[in-house]
């Protein structure tokens, strides 16, 4: 094993590996962890250990110029054609990028860049991340070949990319202002290292956002929904959905251990979500939710205790039924099929659509079925504030922000309220004083 410390330059860990050559001259590599200072030294440590362990001295060579050939083709990294310099040995899985502005791809920063945050963030955050710059952003700016230092100095290329979205593609001002933000935070980044001396993505115009406003189901139509599913897989689902406002992630993550029967309580506190990470779909099992707030306790009414009581008796039965055939990975879970295999989230998505396709009902997104639950709670005089709570939801803008019917029903209450005390006997009188 080969010496080796690490040094801070420009905020980054580098990785310093001494040895002697085969004519007993000392030598020394430097190999960037591309790791910032702040928050990594037990990786960058890690990554050290592993550089020492694996990195091959060059052997002497006759000539200076055929030494540092072999010495390139013997160190841990291999540089491909696409500008990416990526570790040769399988345990090492590290990728970096070699070379300056003028000469680093900025699709290959953003494929870096795309692998080195993978370990610090949630899986379902990378997902997304991995899809609109895999799927999106880089089939428009690959054949385009632009560096990085083309686009730090020219940031219309950026608004170009946003404008064919818009126009061309016909793409939601909100969906590029998704990307705008992935794109910003891989540049953020490269600013951070010292690649490029500024950020061009905050020197670009975003689309203006649309205001979202989700469609509903109001009583009546809840109703006839309720009819439709009853005796469907997903009938657990637009019931928890339409009461609880539960969303999908909520429902599927719901497990035995948060209902108490005696004290007769629900408690939302582990999801589960669907994401396709690397061209496969994978669940993503998590004991927190989406928020703090997401995090809360609601009351087992009488009609839900019942059907869940009735469930736990009917999945102990598929257990006796089915036998060694029963699935018992998800046994902690509530909301599992006869064999005992738990609902896929995409798998409510689906089919609640082509259920009401097939029936004739008024098309809406599952999740529009927490909008409807917000609705007819406003409607049976629960407080904005209370309805915040019921949701889960971080901060009562947020409610706002997606419900804005519920906030102008507010402010008409408050018009009807304060109608009595106006002179309206004296309208008349009032027009002609004014003129």
């Amino acid at each position: 094993m080969v010496a080796g410390h690490l040094r801070k330059q420009n905020g980054i860990y580098q990785m310093i590996l001494s040895y002697y050559d085969t004519n007993g001259k000392r030598r020394t590599k430097s190999i960037s962890t591309h790791l910032p200072v702040k928050g990594n030294k037990r990786k960058a440590e890690e990554m050290l250990q592993k550089a020492r362990q694996e990195f091959v001295p060059p052997m002497a060579c006759e000539k200076a110029g055929k030494e540092k050939k072999a010495e390139k083709k013997q160190l841990p990294f291999d540089k491909p054609e696409n500008g990416l310099m990526i570790s040769t040995p399988t345990a090492y899985k590290e990728v970096s990028i070699s070379g300056t502005k003028e000469e680093i791809l900025f699709c290959d920063f953003l494929l870096y860049w795309l692998h080195l945050i993978r370990s610090s963030i949630d899986e379902s955050t990378y997902s997304g991340y991995q899809n609109v710059i895999k799927q999106h952003i880089i089939p428009y700016f690959q054949p385009k070949k632009y560096t990085l230092a083309d686009i730090e100095h020219n940031p219309v290329y950026i608004q170009d990319y946003y404008t064919y979205e818009l126009n061309e593609r016909q793409v939601s001002a909100n969906t590029v202002i998704h990307r705008h933000a992935n794109i910003r935070t891989a540049l953020q980044y490269a600013f951070q290292i010292g690649l490029i001396l500024t950020n061009p993505a905050d020197r670009v115009i975003r689309p203006k956002k649309n205001i979202f406003t989700s469609d509903i189901y109001h009583s009546d139509e809840l109703m006839d929904l309720f009819k439709i599913f009853h005796g469907d897989p997903l009938e657990l689902a637009v019931l928890l959905g339409s009461y609880y406002g539960l969303r999908r992630s909520e429902i599927v993550g719901l497990k035995w251990e948060a209902i108490d029967f005696v004290q007769k309580t629900i408690t939302i506190r582990h999801t589960v979500t669907q994401a396709m990470v690397d061209g496969k779909y994978t669940m993503i099992y998590k004991d927190r939710p989406k928020t703090k707030k997401s995090l809360r306790t609601l009351p087992l009414v009488g009609p839900f205790e019942a059907i869940l009581s009735q469930l736990w008796k009917l999945q102990a039965e598929n257990r006796k039924v089915c036998k060694t055939s029963y699935c018992t990975d998800y046994l902690d879970y509530i909301y599992v099929d006869h064999m005992g295999i738990l609902i896929k989230p995409n798998y409510i998505t689906q089919h609640f659509k082509i259920v009401l396709k097939k029936n004739g009902l008024k098309l809406v997104r599952f999740h529009d079925l927490r909008h409807s639950c917000a609705s007819l709670l406003y409607a049976s005089g629960v407080s904005i504030k209370d309805i915040q709570e019921w949701l889960g939801h971080s901060d009562i803008s947020t409610t706002l922000n997606i419900y804005t019917h519920l906030d102008y029903m507010s402010k008409v209450s408050s018009a009807n309220a304060i109608i009595g005390i106006l002179p309206v006997e004296n309208e008349t009188e009032l027009s002609l004083a004014a003129n």
